[in-house]
């Protein structure tokens, strides 16, 4: 309840307000407690508070129960009997301003990033990837944005990987070393990240962050819920979502300082799980931001088991606390309550840890910072009951509750600009296809050369048939030459042969006698020789 520019949590027996300032708020704060110790009511009274504060909320619901907050509360028995405990007089039943995200887009807006945005780090965490491989993930993100390859959604970044890890030998120098097991090592984790329904995340049109910063007509702070009943089936996916979103609002905020009161309060359910395993690089870094956000106007509240699940260096910056009761049947689990009590300002009238194993459900310990920043010693106190609805809602009311949103609409239609999935298989096909012209070209300069090498082989062939044949007809000239003058002489010598034996005749006929026989013979000789 928000009273009195306070944000009332609880009460302790003797009915001392533990209240929450909004100019203390992005402090950041802690839940803790075991599992049904009641840390969901204390994080849905928060959330009211700060709506009622003006201060618009983030949170995720793992279970599907926080979704009542935009319907109005019962008052029951049990829920007066608080009140009446408390003291409390003007408690009103409620409903508050919600939206409904979704990463896939069924039971809320949907609510997407590119994988540019996203960035190698966040990714690494959701695809469980070690330094190494996270290493040549990196040298991928810097080779698309060197090259202007945008990484929109996973087609992309498969893209991406597929052409460095083919290409890899002229990017070693200047990106360092790629290795085809790394690479492979990340597309099988991508596909198993599909399988998860990361794909319905990653594209366009992305979140814009400023949308979460929005309050309703009546200036109350818009409770954007995230619908992660399936997203928590992933611990890895969800853990890495909440971090990415946590970077987000860290880098798209203005330095703004301390105000009044936060722009914007962020609850991370099941804290642990973004701890787990987690590098002591990266640890780092959230460490940087969890300190350097509120001067964002961003106040930043864990949701835990025990505050050993969230490492000393970020525990030290929460300053509101609350713990609910842990068990302690065994060493680990005595040690965590040890922890827990030791977290807080001690109260001289009762013994923390003693305490945190006595509370009941509903009760819890309360440390939140006064005016100054400091610690108020630790009190134990009944947490108010919530003002909406504690539990999930039927469909139509979800369904009525995102159409009546002024975001319906806004990030329904899933958008396909062209980027690197695209630009890469264009440079594909344009080098195929100059491959594809300069073998042909080299195949029709080939076949030019060969048919002007077959044209001058026939034409020698040609020139020899032709030398061949006039040779043939010179010889048959010849023979034709030799033939006619030797009928031209035969011819002569029985023409002579024929005259002489005609003069002979008429000489031998004339003469008659031994004189004129000798004088035929001489002439005959003389026309043979």
């Amino acid at each position: 309840m928000f009273i009195d520019n306070r944000l009332l949590i609880g009460k302790t027996a003797d009915k001392k307000e533990l209240v929450i300032l909004p100019q203390m708020a992005n402090r950041h704060g802690v839940i803790t407690g075991a599992s049904g110790s009641g840390k969901t009511i204390t994080l849905k009274v928060m959330a009211e508070s700060f709506s009622e504060a003006g201060i618009p909320v983030f949170l995720a619901d793992v279970k599907g129960d926080l979704a009542g907050t935009a319907v109005i509360g019962e008052v029951n028995e049990g829920i007066q009997k608080r009140l009446d405990k408390l003291g409390i007089k003007n408690f009103e039943a409620k409903n508050f301003p919600v939206r409904f995200w979704d990463l896939h887009g069924q039971a809320g807006h949907p609510l997407r990033a590119t994988v540019e945005s996203v960035g190698p780090e966040v990714l690494s965490i959701m695809l469980g990837l070690s330094e190494a491989q996270e290493g040549n993930l990196a040298i991928a993100f810097a080779i698309a944005k060197d090259e202007n390859l945008a990484l929109v959604d996973l087609k992309d970044l498969r893209a991406v990987l597929s052409y460095v890890s083919e290409n890899r030998d002229q990017y070693t120098v200047k990106y360092g070393n790629i290795t085809t097991q790394s690479m492979g090592v990340i597309q099988r984790s991508l596909l198993t990240l599909e399988n998860q329904g990361a794909n319905h995340f990653f594209g366009q049109p992305a979140l814009n962050i400023n949308d979460f910063f929005a309050l309703d007509a009546d200036g109350r702070g818009i409770i954007n819920i995230l619908h992660a009943v399936e997203l928590f089936e992933s611990p890895d996916m969800y853990a890495a979502f909440l971090l990415w979103l946590l970077s987000t609002l860290f880098s798209s905020s203005p330095e703004v300082g301390d105000l009044d009161k936060p722009r914007l309060v962020f609850f991370f359910d099941e804290a642990h799980l973004l701890f787990n395993g987690m590098p002591t690089y990266r640890l780092k870094r959230i460490a940087q931001i969890v300190k350097l956000i509120r001067s964002r106007g961003i106040g930043l509240y864990f949701i835990s088991q025990s505050p050993a699940d969230i490492p000393d260096e970020i525990l030290a910056q929460l300053g509101n606390r609350v713990q609910h009761s842990l068990r302690a049947y065994t060493p680990s689990e005595q040690k965590a309550v040890k922890v827990a009590a030791e977290a807080f300002r001690a109260n001289p009238h009762f013994k923390t840890e003693q305490a945190i194993m006595e509370l009941g459900t509903g009760e819890a310990l309360v440390s939140f910072l006064d005016e100054k920043g400091a610690p108020e010693v630790v009190e134990r106190a009944t947490i108010l009951p919530p003002q909406s609805k504690m539990g999930a809602i039927d469909d139509m009311t979800r369904n009525k509750v995102i159409n009546m949103s002024v975001l319906a609409g806004k990030y329904d239609e899933v958008e396909d600009p062209e980027s690197a999935s695209e630009i890469i298989t264009q440079r594909a096909e344009t080098k195929a296809a100059e491959a594809q012209a300069e073998k042909e070209a080299l195949l029709a300069e080939k076949a030019k050369k060969e048919a002007e090498k077959a044209e001058e082989k026939a034409e020698k062939e040609r020139l020899k048939l032709a030398e061949k044949e006039r040779v043939a007809a010179e010889r048959e000239r010849v023979r034709r030459e030799k033939e006619a003058t030797s009928q031209t002489k035969t011819k002569a010598k029985t023409s002579t042969k024929s005259t002489a034996d005609r003069f002979l005749g008429n000489v031998i006929g004339s003469a008659g006698s031994a004189i004129g026989r000798k004088l035929v013979n001489k002439v005959l000789k003389d026309l043979l020789k």
